[in-house]
């Protein structure tokens, strides 16, 4: 959690190798790198660069704490940009937080979830939250899924420019 820069990912990184060394029978773990803060986002083209020396590795867009760090009127942006740098790098992404969360726990999905799952193809997984519906919810959506997928492919090439990732990794660079 709160994987704030490539630092965090080398530390991470340092710890995995030393456990996996003690145990040999562990084998080495795939890691997942939640992405839930404003310096995770800002920091994110070093932080994939860091992470992508060691295999296997995803990114989960945690999209509730990210929203309340990068702002409601952002995070539609911000998800786009992080789904799009994973795909450009080969790195799995993760859709997470509250995906048709009232399905699975009320048994009823609310209009925006049902958006909301559909915009969730455009990710490589999609994390659902336990409840008591929740094979409902995932019964959903694959279907919602496979709905949309001949919409996949069809609007890949017409992604956005990733200028804000840019533009703060250049700044950053040049106060160095």
């Amino acid at each position: 959690s709160f994987v704030n820069t490539a630092q965090d990912v080398r530390d991470l990184i340092s710890e995995v190798r030393m456990l996996v060394s003690k145990d040999k029978k562990l084998g080495y773990p795939g890691i997942i790198l939640k992405i839930e803060t404003q310096s995770g986002y800002n920091n994110l083209i070093d932080i994939l660069l860091e992470a992508m020396k060691v295999y296997p590795i995803g990114v989960m867009i945690a999209r509730g704490d990210l929203a309340v760090e990068v702002g409601w009127e952002n995070i539609g942006r911000v998800q786009e940009e992080i789904l799009s740098l994973c795909q450009a790098s080969h790195i799995t992404d993760i859709w997470a937080t509250q995906v048709l969360e009232n399905l699975a726990k009320k048994g009823i999905p609310s209009r925006s979830e049902i958006t909301d799952a559909a915009m969730a193809q455009r990710a490589d997984c999609v994390m659902l939250n336990k409840g008591p519906y929740i094979n409902k919810a995932i019964q959903l959506l694959d279907a919602i899924l496979k709905d949309m997928d001949p919409y996949r492919d069809k609007n890949a090439p017409l992604h956005p420019s990733l200028t804000k990732a840019v533009k703060s990794r250049k700044a950053k660079k040049s106060k160095k």
